[in-house]
């Protein structure tokens, strides 16, 4: 399946100045020539003309790389046509690359190809589209640790460890009768154990960057929930109205907070008494809340704590909450010193408090701990869960070693750590999970 010709538009859809066709595979500068009216060279830009061969009419003018193997993201023979980037010259050009041989791709073939034929391992590979998907500058930093292949060294360096571990294991195991010199494995399995669980450490942490904060901004009717919105974004995205009940509906925008990625819903005003319509907003402001990973409390300090304030405070008692008291550029006269959540006062009209209020959000979901540049951060739910289960394996190991269980026990263990610490970085991956992860690109990566 992997031998043919590949081809896809690389670029997003829609018009743009400038539009790529891109092909990988065996016949990708053999189907090229047929359209193209220039000679290509190795790794050079051409200037020329794509053809129809049938009817000789010119489809485009474009500029045009051929890259031969080895030397290539794919690691085949590629060529990315350069076409002006509207709808019509794209699928024309890509028309007649698929008439004259080419596949069209598969979602991420085009990475998947690069792993498979060892230019990238499979976790650079899911870095390629954490790169594509990052929202901030962190989370960019983040996912390009990857594709450099750190996480790939680390967990290469301990499962080098292991292997030599489970080899001298299964020596004894195989030849009881040499004599093969006895060494102490405890203090090798505690230190690969320990070095996971240093990179797992910071996975929550990782996965923010990576996937964003669900938080949702919940509060009464007309204390300001839409403007703090439009505030945090700068811009004015939901409508602001002195009527209350102006939201009937959730409103998500994401915004960088100090290079966290917080996935803002903004949703109705919870009250004890509301319309049909109103009915639907408040079951999606519930629904919103049960999702969230985090939730902006807000309340008007400018009017004493209602009845309504205190249901939603009780609704809330199981998330991690931030109180924002609203209009503080009015006189205060809400009491809030009962109440156990972190209280930041702000108002939305005038930007007092804001930046305090994006500190503290940044902390309660960092934990204080803010990432530096050479910090080595897990962003991917699967390799944390793998990386957990391998940690599980290796205290396994060492139980058995404390039980004075045989061998045999210790080695089951070391080897599923193995497996587990393989599927990573690819060794050890099968082909349901490289469909399943390759199926969340897009066509042309």
């Amino acid at each position: 399946m992997y031998n043919d010709t590949i081809a896809a538009i690389s670029t997003p859809i829609g018009e743009g100045g400038i539009g790529i066709v891109r092909l990988s595979g065996p016949e990708a500068l053999a189907i090229t020539s047929k359209l193209f009216t220039e000679k290509l060279a190795d790794h050079r830009v051409v200037h020329g003309h794509v053809i129809d061969p049938n009817t000789k009419e010119i489809v485009d003018e474009v500029l045009t790389c051929y890259m031969a193997a080895p030397h290539t993201y794919t690691a085949e023979g590629v060529v990315e046509i350069n076409c002006h980037g509207g709808p019509m010259p794209l699928q024309a050009i890509l028309g007649l690359v698929l008439k004259h041989g080419a596949r069209l791709a598969n979602p991420g073939e085009f990475t998947l190809r690069a792993f498979l034929n060892g230019r990238i391992d499979l976790a650079q590979a899911e870095s390629v589209l954490d790169i594509i998907r990052a929202k901030t500058s962190a989370s960019l930093r983040v996912a390009m640790n990857g594709l450099e292949g750190n996480l790939s060294r680390s967990i290469k360096t301990v499962r080098t460890e292991l292997m030599n571990t489970l080899a001298y294991l299964t020596a004894r195991i195989d030849f009881p009768e040499d004599e093969i010199e006895e060494q102490d494995i405890v203090p090798i399995l505690k230190d690969t154990r320990d070095k996971l669980q240093k990179i797992a450490s910071n996975a929550d942490q990782g996965i923010i960057y990576r996937q964003g904060v669900k938080t949702a901004i919940v509060g009464r009717r007309n204390v300001g929930k839409s403007s703090l919105l439009n505030r945090l974004l700068k811009q004015n995205r939901a409508i602001v109205s002195p009527v209350p009940g102006t939201t009937r509906d959730t409103l998500e925008e994401v915004v960088n907070i100090r290079g966290v990625p917080f996935v803002l819903v903004d949703t109705a005003g919870l009250s004890a008494h509301h319309g049909l319509v109103e009915s639907l907003g408040v079951e999606r402001s519930r629904e919103a809340i049960t999702k969230a990973d985090f939730v902006l409390l807000v309340i008007d300090s400018s009017a004493p704590l209602r009845s309504t304030d205190r249901d939603i405070i009780n609704i809330l008692s199981d998330k991690s909450v931030l109180i924002a008291a609203n209009k503080s550029d009015l006189r205060k006269r809400v009491n809030l010193d009962n109440i156990p959540n972190e209280i930041v006062y702000i108002s939305a009209l005038t930007g007092e408090g804001i930046d305090q209020l994006e500190g503290k959000m940044v902390e309660y979901i960092l934990g204080g701990k803010a990432s530096s540049c050479d910090t080595l951060l897990v962003s991917n739910p699967r390799h944390k869960a793998c990386l957990e289960q391998a940690i599980t394996h290796l205290n396994q190991a060492l139980a058995a070693i404390s039980s004075q269980m045989p061998d045999d026990f210790v080695t089951i263990d070391l080897a599923s750590a193995l497996n587990t610490l393989g599927e990573i970085t690819g060794e050890t991956v099968n082909d349901e999970l490289l469909e399943i992860i390759f199926s969340n690109f897009c066509i042309g990566k």
